[in-house]
């Protein structure tokens, strides 16, 4: 306040002076030549190929696609299930998770109707079963036949 030029110095608080723009409307054009730049650019309206042939209304589209569905027949091998499961348990347990294994995509296979795959499938399970329940038997006997040995001894 004691500052004699205190009225002119700038303040960051005081706003800049009032000066009246003028309309919008009379502002000058942008530099790109629109008169108007608010407006939108206007299109035609849209035509159809129907409208093109007047004397054939109203137009009909054929369908671009025909979809079918046919429903999957499920197919009837044996899985072996129960067979498996019980060599994996009992008698050997790699050949009998690998007969479970069978069994289990002969099943998929069986439910989405592939024939061929769950016969193949069924197969190779059976025979992994089979192996696994003769390597089992295999090794009970060989047990059997030590502990006699060694007691008789």
């Amino acid at each position: 306040m004691d500052h004699p030029n205190y009225q002119d110095a700038p303040s960051a608080l005081n706003p800049p002076p009032y000066s009246e723009k003028q309309p919008y409307s009379q502002q000058p054009s942008p530099a790109y030549g629109l008169t108007n730049p608010a407006m939108p650019t206007q299109y035609p309206p849209y035509s159809s190929p129907c409208s093109a042939m007047p004397g054939y209304q109203p137009c009909v589209q054929p369908s671009l696609h025909t979809t079918i569905i046919v429903p999957v027949q499920p197919t009837h091998e044996p899985d072996y299930l129960a067979y498996s499961i019980f060599t994996m348990l009992c008698c050997c347990l790699p050949l009998g998770i690998a007969a479970l294994v069978f069994s289990v995509q002969t099943r998929d296979a069986n439910r989405m109707g592939n024939a061929a795959e769950a016969r193949r499938n069924s197969q190779m399970a059976r025979n992994l079963a089979h192996a696994a329940l003769g390597i089992g038997i295999v090794l009970l006997i060989v047990i059997i036949v030590l502990n006699v040995v060694v007691a008789a001894s």
